[in-house]
């Protein structure tokens, strides 16, 4: 579990240990969630009504024909996600203008379809400025209409909702309270605290406690420049299926399913990735990660220690932040208003105060701490693991441990501190072919691997 775990945040001594009893006896009622709303993008009857001009078909057609040679139209229909009715009249007035023609019936209604001459030297023109020929494009009206459908502002998760989310981190019914009431208003937070507690853990869960399914086209129009949305490196597909796999055909499939995403930055975080970026090669502009992130939730770890400065990232977010709308550049200079609506969660280890203004943390309205862990709790954790990872444990090993490499050495207690020296004392019992064994011997050589050349950076 490592750097997973989590601590409990009712800490004796320093922070007031509060029950949240009272706060959990009057949680309303949890509103209708989205997914229960049903929302759906239906399929378009018409091009008008799918928010498109025969302009921005004819390129695709084109540089689908020219990569993949001769293809019927149902096909191609198939490859742009429309319905192949919308799609014909477009294949008609292409061939109309000498662009392609027939080169042989592929069923009722329709042929398969080649370039002419001169379509292909209108496909290289279209290729030259950039090669993407995937799914027809969602308008931004329409796209601004299903963010706001599925803002996370729209969902107001449960007590019970957000503990389950959380469930296998350990953490307090008070710190999940504090982190429900960020997540519930749909607003940013700062997580802080030493290392090792679980901070980038909470973040990455904290979507999971709102409803799982969203939908987002995936490509954009602006005024005839395509913008990729959907990024299977960020995105996780969720199928929707009737019995055996079927789709549903009453769903517009220029659009896909998928979980809520969670997008992390971190250190390597620059302020192109803040922009629309154009891929030199491709020519095909990828939409920002603050943008691929709506709908779900964006953290940026290890704040502070991003490859710009913290006044930069501030200043481009402080307006988005508000309003709720971002303006974001494109290549070609042209200007565009999109949707700001994500989770935004700071993870750092450093002190916000030393990070940023007065004037920025006042509009991030939940700064949450997260502490070590206490010597109970650490103790917990040590039991449960060592019985999850199948050791067998020396009597009093743990009571030496403690006694010996934290209390007289004034170590600080750290959840990853567990799951960490277990994780040496496995490589050890597996490179000498020994049982799994927890004892004194295993102790001291893991801490001596784990904690060389680390003691001034835990104080």
């Amino acid at each position: 579990m490592g750097n997973e775990q989590m601590e409990e945040n009712t800490v004796d001594g320093g922070v007031m240990n509060v029950s949240a009893d009272a706060y959990v006896a009057t949680t309303p009622p949890p509103q209708e969630s989205f997914e229960s709303v049903g929302f759906e993008p239906r399929e378009p009857k018409s091009l008008e009504e799918a928010g498109l001009h025969p302009n921005d078909l004819y390129p695709l057609v084109l540089k689908y024909l020219f990569l993949h040679g001769t293809n019927s139209g149902s096909r191609i229909a198939d490859q742009l996600k429309l319905p192949f009715h919308i799609l014909e009249p477009v294949l008609a007035q292409l061939k109309a203008d000498l662009l392609v023609g027939h080169k042989n019936s592929a069923g009722v209604g329709d042929y398969e379809y080649e370039l002419s001459p001169k379509g292909v030297e209108q496909s290289k023109l279209h290729l030259a400025r950039n090669s993407y020929c995937g799914a027809a494009p969602v308008g931004l009206g329409e796209y601004r209409k299903a963010v706001k459908a599925q803002s996370v502002k729209n969902l107001r998760p449960s007590f019970d909702q957000v503990k389950g989310a959380l469930a296998d981190l350990t953490l307090s019914d008070m710190m999940i309270c504090q982190l429900g009431q960020a997540i519930n208003s749909g607003r940013s937070m700062f997580l802080f605290g030493p290392p090792g507690n679980g901070k980038t853990s909470i973040a990455r869960r904290a979507i999971r406690s709102v409803a799982e399914i969203v939908w987002i086209p995936r490509a954009l129009t602006v005024g005839g420049e395509v913008v990729r949305l959907f990024d299977p490196m960020q995105h996780e597909a969720a199928p929707l299926d009737d019995d055996g796999g079927i789709t549903r055909k009453d769903i517009d499939h220029r659009w896909i399913r998928i979980k809520r995403p969670t997008i992390v930055v971190g250190g390597e975080l620059e302020m192109k990735h803040l922009e629309a970026t154009l891929n030199p090669v491709t020519g095909i502009i990828e939409a920002p990660v603050h943008v691929k992130s709506n709908c779900g939730c964006m953290v940026v770890d290890d704040f502070g220690r991003q490859q710009i400065s913290t006044s930069e990232l501030l200043n481009r977010w402080i307006v988005p932040m508000e309003s709720g709308t971002d303006f974001l550049n494109l290549p070609s200079g042209r200007q565009v208003s999109l949707p700001f609506d994500q989770l935004l969660i700071f993870s750092t280890n450093l002190d916000p105060v030393n990070l940023c203004d007065e004037a920025f943390l006042r509009r991030i309205p939940y700064k949450i701490e997260v502490f070590d862990p206490t010597e109970d709790q650490f103790r917990q954790l040590f039991q449960k693991l060592l019985y999850e990872r199948q050791f067998k444990i020396e009597k009093g090993v743990v009571d030496y441990l403690i006694e010996y490499h934290y209390k007289r050495t004034g170590r600080p207690f750290r959840f990853c501190h567990v799951g960490d020296l277990l994780q040496q004392a496995h490589d050890f019992c597996e490179f000498h072919r020994r049982p799994l064994v927890f004892d004194r011997d295993i102790v001291e050589l893991a801490v001596l691997n784990y904690f060389s050349g680390m003691e001034g950076a835990m104080v």
